[in-house]
């Protein structure tokens, strides 16, 4: 058969933010609000058709995103899209905001192409009515000095079993972390962890069993243990979702934004004849 029409299908990065308060997590599910389901609704409905929108990674129920990308995919360019952004921020909930959207190579995933992913972990120090929402308080206040001696071991180690839930969906547990770190700043305890990627609840487990550190309730020696049991039973109790914040996320190179304002695809864009 000859060649009939040419289909382009065209990949964008979109940069956002959200509070976390209001949704079961990132990932869509059945009866549930979440912020990937918020997303492809505005899309769809100002697109006038379906879209589905995939993300860097998935945030846990009532984990918040200070920086976050996903990726969408259409069959035609996107113009006017400073105008798209304006509407999709009026048409979605006052948590989530659209900063950016841009025209990114073919070959470019907003999970996949992700180096590095970084979180942090607040806590109050005293109470404090205006952060009270994004952080969590214990006492007694755990060591800050201790917690990064345990930081430091977190560091030597890649498999990371004890501080994910049992049974999910990952070939493996194995992460790379690149940083851990806690500092005391002003009223708060700020745990910063860097990794090229993270597991379902790891990061809140890990909070949780860092402060038995800092409390003394758990030495240096029994952080190893656990770590080494890899038995998620070992470790401390998992932290409350609204002190988490994914914080920023990193890719192999600077992503290029492909500009098309005129509705003609970059030459990064091949066409495809459908036969």
């Amino acid at each position: 058969m000859t060649a009939q029409t040419k289909l382009h299908i065209v990949r964008y990065f979109i940069e956002l933010s959200y509070n976390g308060t209001l949704y079961s997590g990132w990932q869509e599910q059945p009866n549930a609000p979440t912020v990937q389901a918020a997303l492809n609704k505005a899309f769809s409905i100002l697109l006038h058709k379906t879209v589905f929108v995939v993300g860097a990674g998935r945030t846990d129920a009532g984990v918040h995103a200070r920086f976050f990308v996903a990726h969408l995919e259409v069959d035609e360019v996107i113009e006017e899209i400073d105008f798209l952004i304006y509407k999709l921020n009026r048409l979605l909930h006052k948590s989530i905001a659209i900063h950016k959207i841009y025209l990114v190579e073919p070959k470019k995933n907003a999970r996949f192409s992700a180096v590095s992913r970084t979180y942090k972990y607040f806590i109050n120090k005293t109470k404090d009515p205006f952060t009270c929402e994004f952080a969590i308080r214990v006492y007694p206040l755990p060591d800050v000095q201790r917690m990064n001696e345990a930081c430091s071991v977190l560091l030597e180690y890649t498999d990371f079993t004890s501080f994910t839930k049992s049974h999910t969906e990952t070939k493996t547990n194995n992460c790379k972390l690149m940083y851990a770190s806690w500092e005391d700043e002003g009223n708060q305890l700020i745990f910063t962890i860097t990794a090229n990627r993270f597991l379902r609840n790891m990061v809140r487990a890990i909070v949780g069993t860092m402060i038995s550190v800092g409390q003394g309730k758990i030495s240096i020696d029994e952080l190893r243990q656990i770590i080494e049991s890899k038995n998620r039973c070992n470790a401390g109790a998992s932290v409350p979702g609204r002190g988490l914040f994914l914080w920023d996320v990193k890719y192999e190179e600077n992503l290029q934004e492909l500009h098309s304002h005129t509705g003609v695809l970059p030459p990064e864009y091949e066409a495809t004849e459908t036969k």
